[in-house]
C-alpha cells in the first residue's frame, strides 16, 4: 500500500515522451517529479489524483503536476481502454517555460497543475487530436505541438480543478531526512498505535518541539495527520473491494462506529456509500 516514486527515463534527445501504458489489474499508487498529461478513453472509470477520487465516463484528459500522487487510470477497467500519457522532463518547467516571457499563460497553467486539472468539451477534443498527431511527427514539430497543446490548455475555460489544496508529497522533499523518517514511521505504524513521543525521540526533538515542527511542515497535528493517512489508506482498500469491517481494523481503528464517523468527517460520506458509488462504476 506504500506510495511509490516512479522513476521515469527519457532518451537523450527528448524534452518529453508520449506513450500508451497498460496496467489494468496493477494497483499503482505513485508520484513523480515530472509533469504529466494523461488521456484515457473507456466506457467508465475512476480517477484518483491527490485527495480527489471521482469518476469519468467515455474519456478524460488530465494535467497532473509534479509530485502529485495518483493511481493508474486503467485500474480495474475490464472493458476496452486506451491511454496516451505525455511526460515532460523534470526541468521542463524551469528551463524551457520560465525563461520565455511569451509563455506566461503556460507558466501559470503549469504552476496550478499541482491541483490536478481535468479538461473537457472542445478543449479535450482539440488536445487529443494534437496528441495523436504528435505520434507521427519529427522531434522538432512534436515539440512545437506540445507548446501548442499547453497554450490551448492555458487559455481554456473547459477545466475543473480536482483538488482544493496542495496534495504534493512535499514531506518527502522538505527536510528530506527528518520528514522522511516521520513519514516512514507513520506508514509502518498507522495500523497500530503511532506514538508521538517515540517519533519525537527518533528525530531528536522534544515532544512539544516535534509538535510545533510537524504542524509547520504539514499544517496538521500529528493525530490529524495519522487519522487522515488512515482514511486515505482505507479509501484505497475500499477501492479494492475489501469489506468495511476488515478495512476498519486493517487501518488501525478499534471501533467500527468511530471509523464510520471519522470517514464521513473527512470524505463527506460513509464508507458504504463511498464504496457503492465508486465500485458500481467500474467493472470488477
Amino acid at each position: 500500500m506504500k506510495i511509490q516514486k516512479e522513476e521515469i527515463y527519457f532518451e537523450d534527445n527528448q524534452s518529453f515522451k508520449l506513450f500508451s501504458p497498460s496496467l489494468k489489474d496493477c494497483f499503482f499508487w505513485h508520484y513523480h517529479p515530472e509533469i504529466e498529461l494523461v488521456y484515457v478513453e473507456a466506457s467508465k472509470g475512476i480517477r484518483h489524483v491527490g485527495k480527489n477520487i471521482s469518476d469519468f465516463e467515455e474519456s478524460d484528459l488530465l494535467l497532473i503536476g509534479s509530485n502529485v500522487p495518483h493511481l493508474n487510470f486503467d485500474y480495474k477497467i475490464q472493458t476496452e481502454c486506451k491511454q496516451l500519457v505525455l511526460q515532460m522532463r523534470e526541468n521542463f518547467f524551469h528551463e524551457v517555460i520560465m525563461p520565455v516571457p511569451e509563455f506566461q499563460g503556460i507558466k501559470e497553467l503549469l504552476e496550478r497543475s499541482y491541483l490536478g486539472l481535468s479538461f473537457f468539451g472542445e478543449t479535450k477534443e482539440m488536445v487529443v487530436k494534437k496528441l495523436l498527431q504528435i505520434k507521427n511527427e519529427d522531434s522538432f514539430n512534436s515539440f512545437m505541438s506540445l507548446i501548442e497543446i499547453l497554450q490551448i490548455l492555458s487559455k481554456s475555460n473547459d477545466c475543473k480543478e480536482l483538488n482544493t489544496e496542495d496534495t504534493r508529497v512535499k514531506w518527502f522533499f522538505n527536510d528530506k531526512i527528518r520528514m522522511g523518517t516521520i513519514y516512514d514511521y507513520i506508514h509502518e505504524n498507522y495500523d497500530k498505535n503511532p506514538n508521538v513521543n517515540v517519533i519525537a525521540e527518533d528525530v531528536n526533538l522534544s515532544t512539544p518541539a516535534f509538535c510545533r515542527y510537524f504542524k509547520k511542515q504539514t499544517n496538521m497535528t500529528f493525530t490529524d495527520f495519522v487519522n487522515n493517512y488512515r482514511i486515505n489508506q482505507a479509501k484505497l482498500l475500499l477501492l479494492q473491494n475489501e469489506s468495511i469491517t476488515d478495512v476498519c481494523f486493517h487501518v488501525g481503528f478499534e471501533s467500527l462506529s468511530y471509523f464510520n464517523k471519522l470517514f464521513k468527517k473527512y470524505i463527506g460520506e460513509t464508507p458504504s456509500a463511498f464504496k457503492k458509488k465508486h465500485l458500481s462504476r467500474v467493472e470488477v
